[in-house]
């Protein structure tokens, strides 16, 4: 599965400009506007000019707005099979049931971890695969939802024995950044790219000598531009949540693809680790 066009623009909302914004806003709420109207009244529904649409679509790699809409009719063309009000891009409604709510949580999901494996850098998983393998220290912060990606990471590398930390607050973090000893790996979750504190902590990491990697939504963020790697997530959240929901399962998908990486590399030895330490947790083992 490839990156959708409705994901292209949510990923690049952030570097938009206001005028752009102002289009992928409109967009983003109802889609099939695109389909239902011509260039000139989407510029005028978005009370922009026509020039800055073709500029948004250009901004998203596109032609111009003929292959805007043909790409999103494909799209919205595919998601239709899932019925009435049941698309994959599908805001939660007042009204749905909460199997509704359940259907669209799950189709979001998928979609999210198949538009972000598929559209994977696997030479930078790689790259960094290889450096977590050798690192002699592995640093990993997130702030709010992405701070349990972290944790995650951290749980799957702690129990194959890697010298792996996770910090709690951004003091504990910029002071583990700076005292970043030789062959450190620094990794940053933020679906936004633009959380100060992790901003910060890579920056920190980076000037003291870490490779710097950067697991966020949005490609073209601060976050991106103050690390050596950039994986990116792809993921259409929607208005009603506490916090990421659909963004922290893509998350979660590049956190298990870069663990599976490791693993891989040492196969007999992690396979061992994780049988001890899951004997040693099982309730049988203690008397």
């Amino acid at each position: 599965m490839t990156l959708g066009i409705q994901s292209s623009i949510e990923n690049s909302v952030a570097s938009f400009t206001p005028t752009m914004r102002r289009v992928a806003d409109v967009i983003r709420a109802n889609p099939s506007i695109v389909l239902d109207q011509t260039i000139s009244e989407l510029a005028a529904s978005c009370g922009t000019s026509v020039a800055s649409v073709v500029r948004f679509c250009r901004a998203l790699g596109l032609t111009g707005y003929a292959q805007l809409r043909m790409s999103l009719a494909t799209e919205l063309g595919r998601e239709a099979q899932f019925g009435p009000g049941m698309t994959l891009g599908a805001e939660i409604a007042k009204s749905d049931t909460l199997q509704e709510v359940a259907s669209k949580v799950a189709r979001l999901e998928i979609m999210a971890i198949e538009e972000t494996v598929s559209s994977l850098d696997f030479a930078a998983v790689e790259r960094i695969v290889t450096a977590l393998d050798k690192a002699q220290r592995i640093l990993l912060f997130g702030v709010g939802a992405s701070h349990f990606v972290a944790q995650d990471l951290h749980h799957k590398l702690f129990r194959i024995g890697r010298n792996v930390f996770v910090m709690a607050d951004s003091h504990e973090a910029w002071s583990a950044a700076l005292l970043a000893p030789p062959n450190t790996v620094a990794i940053g979750f933020s679906h936004s790219g633009a959380t100060p504190d992790t901003v910060r902590y890579l920056e920190i990491a980076g000037q003291a000598g870490a490779l710097t990697v950067a697991i966020t939504g949005s490609p073209n963020s601060p976050l991106a531009d103050a690390a050596d790697e950039i994986l990116a997530t792809h993921a259409r959240e929607s208005h009603l949540r506490a916090g990421a929901m659909v963004s922290r399962i893509a998350q979660l998908s590049i956190v298990d693809c870069l663990f599976l990486g490791v693993a891989r590399l040492s196969y007999d030895e992690s396979i061992e680790a994780l049988q001890r330490t899951r004997d040693i947790t099982h309730p049988t083992a203690i008397s």
